[in-house]
């Protein structure tokens, strides 16, 4: 289990940086659909009528020399925390990877000039102890399952899942970036869950391999969450969007880890294991809505200090 931790202890800095950079890229790419929205839609349209932003913007998005770098930090880790997802009960490496978010705060300290105020250290506090919690109650990975049940079923649920988030975040629009980051999340937490179960990992067999519907469940999962994360990151606080996407991520995952993987705590530490899990997402559900709300004052502050526009005395 130790590999595992060191492996989710990798993926989390990773991620965490991944995402400050994402921000960046994903905040200059929204910048210019904000301008083509006030100059009355100049070019192809970059945000829809309710202000979410469209599929031309996102891609633009990734193609920022910042959201690159960012994603080849993402796919490092994705090998990390594929590592951890095999080797450590999924309540401990997901929510262990979940610290990204105390990495994406204090870097976006320098990079993204965010504010942190004595209430947001105080939240980060909190998930640093609960992992702490976390790590000395948790005892092993339970393994995987061959019920195909699981199997299909995290392939029937990716794709209900994706086509609901899809759904929710066209109707929300500008304010969908909570929901998005919370979708993002869940379906990370697929990823985890697929890289468990998969069958032709050990030993390895390609035939099994694509023939498994959790593979193609990792796959969409995947490719869906990274897309949601970008649109997330487009719409709102990184703060509040990375700490909801630790949220979906970490408690599914560890919930079925338990519930249908035998994942299990130190007989006696059961009680340090679900204080610790409940800390950690507490904490940063306090993280999101705290970033929500700076992200909000920070939009109000900025369009009051806009000058009103002169009337043509033409």
């Amino acid at each position: 289990m130790v590999v595992g931790l060191i492996a989710a202890i990798l993926a989390s800095l990773a991620y965490g940086t991944s995402s400050v950079l994402q921000a960046y890229g994903a905040r200059q790419s929204a910048g210019a659909a904000l301008g083509d929205l006030e100059l009355g839609g100049g070019g192809p349209a970059r945000v829809t009528a309710s202000g979410a932003p469209t599929l031309r913007s996102t891609w633009a998005a990734v193609l920022t020399l910042a959201f690159i770098v960012g994603t080849v930090l993402d796919v490092l880790g994705f090998v990390g925390g594929a590592i951890s997802a095999r080797l450590a009960p999924l309540f401990l490496s997901q929510t262990v990877i979940s610290a990204n978010l105390v990495v994406t705060a204090v870097l976006g300290i320098f990079v993204l000039k965010i504010r942190l105020h004595m209430r947001d250290w105080l939240a980060i506090g909190t998930v640093l102890l609960a992992l702490g919690a976390l790590g000395l109650a948790s005892e092993s990975s339970g393994g995987g399952s061959s019920d195909p049940l699981i199997h299909w079923g995290l392939l029937v649920g990716t794709l209900a899942i994706l086509g609901v988030s899809l759904g929710v975040v066209r109707l929300l629009g500008s304010r969908a970036a909570i929901a998005a980051g919370l979708s993002a999340g869940v379906l990370f937490g697929v990823v985890a869950m697929s890289v468990r179960v998969m069958h032709g990992v050990e030993p390895f067999n390609l035939g099994d391999l694509l023939r498994d519907p959790a593979t193609w469940a990792l796959a969409i999962a995947g490719v869906g969450g990274f897309y949601l994360h970008t649109v997330a990151l487009q719409l709102g606080s990184v703060n509040g969007a990375t700490a909801a996407l630790v949220v979906g991520e970490t408690v599914i995952p560890g919930a079925i880890g338990v519930w249908l993987l035998g994942d299990s705590a130190v007989p006696g530490l059961e009680w340090l294991a679900v204080l610790g899990f409940i800390l950690a997402i507490g904490g940063a559900v306090c993280v999101a809505v705290f970033g929500a709300a700076e992200a909000v004052s920070a939009d109000e502050h900025a369009a009051s200090a806009k000058p009103n526009p002169v009337p043509d005395p033409a």
